[in-house]
């Protein structure tokens, strides 16, 4: 009997037993449920306070910006203001200066309208004596950039020209010969060896073949001037006849050349100028042999024809 008493006390207590821990589960189950619950509300409210933090960042910044343009914006109306204040004082001095103008006699009127008209009359004097002025240097601009053509075209000519001559004497340029250009002018300068024997003025016939090979050139050149020079050196010579001294070798061999040069009749002897220069124009000084040498020559100047270039310096 006690034993069955025992069992039924155990069983009574194992029931209890079971419940309570059935109870205290299911509490534990819902504690942590709202736990959990707790703690994503938590999160969410997290997330929600820094979204409000960046909200109230972006006011504050749109706050700042509108600031900024309310300060321009009261710039630019006092700005405004002060411009409008200008163009008022300026509208009630010139009311003001019409008024008075207005309220003047006649005759002030008059002589106000006299100086205007004489000071528009000034103006346009000066304005004609300007245009005039403005028209003679762009004449003048004119002229000088047709000089400079023209002088280019000289130093082409010169060129060009001793090219051809060199080219047609080139077999005697050993032989006491050298052309060279100086001051704008191609010189052919001629020793007396090519040329004559010493104290003598009729030309060699080798000295003959040069000045006719130069005379075929200036007969295609027909604007050269030329200018044909007879120098000897200071040993003096006492002559008897047509030749008694320097002066007269230096005239006979300037002219000796030029008659074999006009002996092709397409050069024009009124091209020709002769002269002689006795012994006064030396190219070396000294007494030595080789200076007294090369200072005996013959000296054939050509010059490009200057016409239309004096004519545009006789107009100005």
């Amino acid at each position: 009997m006690k034993t069955i008493k025992l069992i039924i006390i155990l069983t009574l207590i194992l029931g209890l037993s079971s419940c309570v821990t059935t109870e205290l589960t299911q509490k534990l189950s819902e504690s942590e449920m709202e736990n959990k619950n707790l703690k994503q509300e938590n999160m969410d409210l997290k997330v929600q306070n820094t979204e409000l933090k960046a909200e109230i960042d972006r006011v504050k910044k749109a706050n700042q910006d509108l600031a900024g343009q309310n300060n321009e914006l009261k710039s630019r109306m006092e700005s405004n203001t002060r411009q409008l204040e200008n163009i008022r004082s300026e509208n009630e001095e010139f009311k003001k200066q019409i008024d008075a103008l207005s309220s003047g006699s006649s005759s002030e009127i008059r002589n106000l309208l006299e100086e205007l008209q004489s000071a528009r009359e000034q103006l346009n004097v000066r304005e004609d004596r300007l245009k005039a002025a403005e028209d003679e240097l762009e004449s003048r601009n004119a002229k000088l950039v047709e000089l400079e053509n023209i002088l280019n075209q000289k130093d082409q000519a010169v060129k060009e020209l001793k090219n051809k001559v060199a080219n047609a004497l080139t077999g005697f340029n050993n032989n006491g010969l050298t052309v060279y250009e100086k001051n704008g002018k191609v010189y052919v300068s001629l020793e007396e060896r090519l040329l004559f024997k010493t104290g003598e003025w009729d030309v060699d016939p080798n000295g003959q073949k040069a000045i006719k090979n130069l005379a075929e050139v200036l007969a295609q050149n027909p604007d050269i001037n030329i200018m044909v020079e007879g120098h000897t050196d200071n040993v003096p010579m006492h002559g008897s006849g047509d030749v008694k001294d320097n002066w007269d070798l230096s005239v006979m061999r300037a002219t000796a050349v030029t008659k074999i040069l006009t002996q092709n009749k397409m050069v024009d002897p009124s091209r020709i100028i002769s002269a002689g220069r006795s012994e006064y124009v030396p190219i070396e000084q000294g007494d030595s042999p080789e200076s007294r040498q090369k200072n005996r020559r013959t000296e054939i100047i050509l010059t490009p024809k200057l016409d239309e270039l004096l004519k545009i310096i006789e107009m100005n």
